[in-house]
């Protein structure tokens, strides 16, 4: 079963699951995000996702951690059934960084409906909704989603998660065109406070993904400069920020 939950230091959130979990999640959320440049101005946000795909791949390569997982058998149950087997299962387990993992979840919004569209090609609203609804790939995305939103709500007050929540799927605006480096100034921002004021900044960091506000706009304004002088996309626009090498999780 896939599982979803906070790092010791609210730097980011754990995913976990045996290999056809992290398997099934990987494919799921390639599938939702097409191919490349299949979706214009979503380059960025595709990218986003495709990352933490990248993270799920590499730990079922064995490049992060496991955990042993009790499957709910013992020695009584073993011997009824007249079955040697482990008690435990082995779960794979990445991890991202909370700015990170809001912006791909509401993201993830937008690539399902894109999804859909191409699924039911230029069905109505209402079919397009049912559609997505049975298919194996976005009930996987939905499902991952949840366990996102859930861990959030466990770790912020009820009137914040909702304002959260809202912001994530109802008052945002389309992410096409989204600059993501703005991502990564919020990723950066956020290893910097200790474990008590990351968890009280949550709130902040989703409204400043999802509202743009002026320090976004400055920034997109910079990097769109930026891009014209080189001529080249805004995706390829790299900011003057530098990743702590190890992190205290």
């Amino acid at each position: 079963m896939l599982m979803v939950r906070n790092t010791p230091n609210y730097v980011g959130i754990e995913i976990l699951g045996d290999r056809m979990d992290l398997d099934t999640l990987y494919l799921a959320l390639h599938t939702v995000v097409g191919e490349e440049l299949e979706y214009k101005y979503y380059e960025g946000p595709r990218i986003r996702v495709l990352s933490v795909c990248y993270d799920l791949r590499h730990a079922l390569m064995g490049d992060s951690d496991v955990e042993f997982v009790g499957n709910g058998l013992d020695r009584d149950k073993m011997k009824r059934m007249a079955l040697v087997a482990q008690e435990q299962n082995l779960y794979y387990k990445t991890r991202v960084i909370w700015p990170e993992i809001l912006f791909v979840t509401a993201a993830l919004n937008d690539f399902i409906r894109l999804y859909a569209k191409k699924q039911a090609k230029n069905a109505p609203l209402p079919l397009l909704d049912r559609r997505a609804f049975w298919d194996p790939s976005v009930a996987t995305v939905r499902l991952f989603q949840a366990e996102i939103v859930k861990t959030l709500k466990d770790s912020v007050a009820e009137a914040s998660f909702s304002r959260m929540v809202n912001l994530m799927n109802k008052d945002y605006p389309w992410m096409a065109g989204y600059a993501t480096q703005y991502v990564d100034m919020l990723n950066i921002r956020h290893l910097e406070l200790d474990a008590d004021e990351r968890q009280k900044s949550l709130p902040t960091i989703a409204k400043r993904l999802m509202e743009r506000g002026k320090e976004y706009q400055k920034m997109l304004q910079d990097i769109t400069t930026m891009a014209h002088k080189h001529n080249c996309s805004v995706e390829n626009i790299e900011l003057s920020l530098d990743y702590p090498t190890q992190i205290d999780w």
